[in-house]
């Protein structure tokens, strides 16, 4: 679960291990030390999600809550590298009980993180200023995941899948930024506690874009439940900084967040995924058909 390697690198007395189970792409393993201490130790899935997580931690600070950066490991041969983290107090909003209340902070959560502009004065390895080409870079994600796409759906659907994309792009508003994006926004990254929101979570995607991309997620997973949860996130989110029209770029990135998890799916492996594909399958399906 962990190797030796990394708990020597870390210097980690060990008691209990437990890997989060909600990890779709890095390991993540949760740590209770001989002291009593609990951290996580987080293995990226690829050396550039290593430096955009670790690059994150210092770029969000004094804007965002988020774990502690105790350590990392640059990685080897085998593994990309590794970040030890502090423990974050509270449970994931996946498993709290839905209220416009934390709706509303969770709001005022994402405007700060999309204040966080880039910064002439830092040289970036791992995350990437993408909004200057904001459309060139949705492309070719898109048709990155096309290619494994194509495997897996069947012809017809996937040249409507394909006029679709290039159908609703065109009606896409002006980019909103550049801002830190996160990518992954969703409800799993969200940590609550019994006085609110306790801090966010996995760094290993973001970038600098644009903010109409960041949304999809937490209203697939979380927002739609209920319009009253969609109002108080948005008026949360207000507070902060301006919302932009996300009637114009819901559908677009909902369907777009579908077909390219189809791709990713395939690409990290079907059967370990077939869940989330079929998941993924049948949203498209809705979209064109």
């Amino acid at each position: 679960m962990l190797p030796n390697r990394i708990m020597e690198a870390f210097e980690l007395d060990i008691q209990r291990l437990e890997e989060v189970e909600d990890s779709k792409s890095s390991t993540v393993v949760r740590c209770e030390l001989t002291n009593s201490e609990t951290v996580f130790v987080k293995i990226p899935y690829s050396k550039i999600k290593f430096e955009r997580e670790r690059e994150a931690y210092d770029i969000l600070k004094n804007n965002v809550r988020t774990p502690s950066l105790l350590a990392t490991w640059e990685g080897d041969d085998t593994y990309s590298g590794a970040l030890l983290l502090s423990k974050l107090d509270g449970i994931s909003l996946a498993q709290q009980k839905a209220s416009p209340n934390i709706a509303y902070e969770v709001g005022i959560l994402q405007g700060n993180m999309h204040n966080v502009a880039p910064s002439d004065k830092t040289v970036l390895k791992g995350i990437d200023n993408e909004f200057s080409n904001w459309t060139g870079f949705v492309e070719r994600q898109f048709y990155s995941f096309a290619e494994d796409v194509k495997e897996v759906m069947e012809a017809s659907l996937y040249k409507k899948a394909i006029v679709h994309f290039e159908k609703l792009k065109e009606l896409l508003p002006a980019p909103d930024g550049p801002s830190f994006v996160h990518m992954d926004f969703r409800a799993a990254n969200i940590l609550v506690d019994d006085k609110g929101i306790a801090g966010v979570l996995d760094f290993e995607s973001v970038r600098f874009g644009s903010t109409e991309i960041d949304f999809t997620k937490l209203y697939r997973d979380y927002l739609s439940k209920d319009s009253a949860l969609f109002d108080a996130f948005q008026e949360g989110y207000k507070t902060v900084r301006p919302m932009i029209n996300l009637e114009l770029v819901l559908s677009f990135y909902q369907f777009v967040d579908a077909f390219n998890s189809i791709g990713w799916s395939k690409r990290r492996g079907l059967e370990e995924h077939f869940d989330f594909y079929k998941e993924n399958a049948e949203r498209v399906k809705d979209f064109v058909l």
